[in-house]
């Protein structure tokens, strides 16, 4: 166990503002720490002697030693309080009390000195407005909620303590067991990070599921989260979806990937396993507390019904698993099993008279079968077949063949007492075939989270002083914007980009234009304007002779379309083949919780129309960055579909990586994009570069 061990296995629980008053939450965590608690209990409160037939001490000083103290006193003296428990030498604390940041700027004054004692004493602290702790094993409900949970597995946080209470209501009736159960409340201290690093190290749990809203720590949580999956699985429902980062972005990568992208992104990466509904969460957990992973993902269907089989096997299309094709010995045993009606191919139908002799048969046929990785028993209720019967023999089958089996046993009364047996045995049970399959789903994925292999970062050769010379250019200008002005940004990572300069006057521009061979494309450079080919700000195959004219064409055509904006003058730029290439886009977003977030996707002026792109947390790895080339569907162009000559996707993968690099080094670039980088056989060059800095951050690169 870890540094929070002491939390959830308390020998002394001192409940600061205990009482005897009907209706207190005080009177409700005593009553609900007396109905199991194994350990010593401390009641705190100067105005009593006794409450519920405990003594009762005045102060924290009088008391006992307390190893984890719960205040439930009102919000101006919490923080005297737990100064109390810590000077006392307490070293975990859950705060009940609601009242602080959540209320307004007093409390959130409130809540930032509860952190400074938290720091001064070295507090664990749960909450504030927090439902409380429990923690199963020793009995501990160290809440004011109505339920205690029952023994099991599963450790459990969630950020809404409601959400807890209705949870254990709903778990208990289905026979789901919980290890530990807390709610976050404000998360003032301890956070959803610390939870699952002191689970991780449990060896007590086997699932660690959550309800979150938020994540303080993006980075963190997914540094700790993948060194945590590789053993234990993480579940978890994430609420609060937003746009909002994505409205107040200025770039397109910031456009097209907000809040939620970085939030799919970065659990993705952690290795955590998403889940889209409370059933979900506790259909993945139930599979993933008690079977095996699976070899494979082909799925065997045994069925005695022909409707819930045709259920299970569209759940399967809608999954990541697919229905097994048996082999040919597998049918041939099928076929002598099994009466002449029934479907002896995938799903395997042993039609209505089916007893449970004929249903192990063909479930043991089936697991023997190699291109099976798991399997699933769909039962409609019969007179010919006893549930009982059929979960003993799926137990029996399921240890034999040490392959996941989940059963969907339908019907009420008669599949509960089966229902409890399979239970204990680690098998879950469902009543719907869809459920069943998300079980075997969650089996799955957490396979492929632990059989994922994750590159380090690679460090390239860069020059970084040069990078920071040219970010410090913002410093100096009204707003925090550079744009292609300071492609030697890009030059200084690594990253090609055409032969080309920026002039402020038509003769130079002329000059530049013969220098280099061939037509040259001209763009006016104005941290103003974005959509510079929508209003005729960029010329492309300009000759020689029409340099002098195009120069002035794309200035007066700046001027009308926004009088206002700065204009820094003409790039003019070798022209490059863009019919043997494709046109792409790299970029960042700096979001809130997660960091920097790159961007990969099909660019030029449709980026934000078809939004054909990928995301990942940065720094990663040449694993990563392949990955987010081969996901958008424009990859194919990439790889020279329809005969095509392929671009080198080797210098589009280092790219992204070298550009991982650079936002990782640079914090203060918040939003970054390199749009197009032109893909081509010959490799890749940066056309256009746009990037916001946070100047008060940048002393800090």
């Amino acid at each position: 166990m870890g540094r929070l061990a002491t939390l959830f296995d308390p020998e002394t629980v001192g409940v600061v503002g205990a009482t005897d008053r009907e209706g207190a939450v005080g009177r409700a965590i005593l009553e609900n720490l007396q109905s199991a608690y194994e350990g010593e209990i401390v009641p705190v409160n100067p105005s009593r002697e006794e409450v519920l037939g405990l003594e009762c001490y005045e102060d924290v000083q009088s008391a006992p030693p307390i190893e984890l103290g719960v205040v439930v006193v009102p919000p101006p003296i919490v923080l005297e309080a737990v100064r109390e428990l810590g000077e006392a030498g307490t070293e975990n604390v859950v705060v009940i009390t609601a009242g602080f940041a959540e209320t307004g700027g007093e409390g959130a004054t409130r809540e930032r000195e509860l952190r400074e004692i938290a720091t001064e004493y070295d507090l664990n602290v749960v909450g504030p407005n927090s439902l409380g702790v429990m923690s199963t094993p020793i009995g501990m409900n160290a809440t004011f909620g109505p339920e205690n949970a029952r023994e099991g597995s599963i450790s459990f946080m969630s950020q809404s303590g409601a959400f807890i209470t209705a949870v254990l209501d709903w778990a208990n009736e289905q026979g789901i067991g919980f290890k530990d159960v807390v709610s976050l409340g404000n998360k003032s201290v301890l956070d959803e990070t610390d939870f699952i690093e002191e689970w991780g190290e449990d060896p007590d749990t086997d699932v660690i599921i959550g309800y979150l809203e938020d994540i303080d720590n993006g980075e963190q949580f997914v540094q700790t989260a993948r060194e945590v999956t590789d053993e234990t699985p993480i579940v978890l429902v994430k609420s609060g979806r937003t746009d909002a980062g994505a409205q107040a972005a200025s770039s397109h990568t910031g456009a097209i990937a907000g809040s939620e992208r970085a939030y799919e992104a970065g659990l993705e990466q952690a290795g955590v396993i998403r889940a889209e509904s409370v059933q979900e969460l506790f259909d993945y957990a139930r599979a993933l507390s008690g079977l095996p992973h699976p070899d494979g993902d082909g799925v065997a269907v045994v069925t005695n019904a022909g409707g819930p089989g045709v259920l299970t096997t569209d759940a399967v299309g809608d999954s990541s698993l697919e229905m097994a094709t048996f082999s040919t010995e597998t049918i041939d045993k099928l076929g002598n099993a099994m009466p002449d009606e029934a479907n002896i191919y995938n799903p395997i139908d042993a039609i209505g008279d089916a007893d449970t002799e004929r249903f192990g048969e063909a479930l043991e046929i089936a697991l023997e079968d190699p291109n099976v990785g798991s399997a699933v028993v769909v039962a409609a209720p019969t007179a010919v077949l006893a549930y009982d019967n059929l979960a003993e023999t799926v137990i029996e089958k399921r240890e034999a063949y040490d392959k996941p089996v989940v059963t969907c046993l339908m019907g009420g009364e008669r599949a509960r007492a089966a229902d409890e047996v399979l239970r204990e045995f680690g098998i879950p049970n469902y009543f719907d075939p869809s459920r069943a399959i998300a079980g075997l789903d969650g089996l799955t994925r957490y396979r492929d989270v632990r059989e994922q292999v994750r590159d380090e970062p690679d460090a390239f050769d860069v020059d970084r002083e040069r990078a920071r010379e040219i970010i410090a250019r913002a410093t100096d200008r009204d707003d925090n914007r550079l744009g292609v002005e300071s492609m030697d940004l890009l030059e200084a990572y690594g990253i090609p980009t055409p032969t080309g300069e920026i002039v402020d006057d038509p003769a130079r521009a002329r000059e530049v234009a013969e220098s280099i061979e061939g037509d040259v494309v001209m763009k006016i450079v104005s941290p103003d304007i974005s959509h510079k080919s929508d209003i005729g700000g960029v010329k492309v195959g300009v000759s020689d002779d029409d340099v002098y004219d195009a120069y002035e064409d794309v200035v007066s055509r700046a001027r009308n379309y926004q009088p206002g904006a700065t204009i820094i003058g003409v790039q003019v730029q070798e022209m490059l083949d863009l019919e043997a290439s494709t046109e792409t886009i790299v970029g960042m977003n700096r979001d809130p919780q997660f960091g920097p977030l790159l961007l990969f996707g099909l660019g030029g002026i449709f980026v934000e129309i078809l939004e054909d792109t990928s995301v990942r947390v940065a720094p990663i790895g040449e694993d990563e960055a392949r990955a987010m080339v081969d996901e958008i569907q424009a990859a194919p162009l990439l790889r020279g579909a329809r005969g095509r000559e392929p671009a080198d996707v080797d210098a589009v993968v280092e790219t992204i990586q070298r550009l991982s690099q650079l936002v990782t080094d640079f914090p203060s670039i918040l939003e970054l994009d390199v749009n197009p980088l032109v893909a081509g056989p010959e490799g890749v060059q940066a056309i256009d570069l746009r990037l916001t800095v946070d100047t008060e951050a940048f002393t800090d690169d």
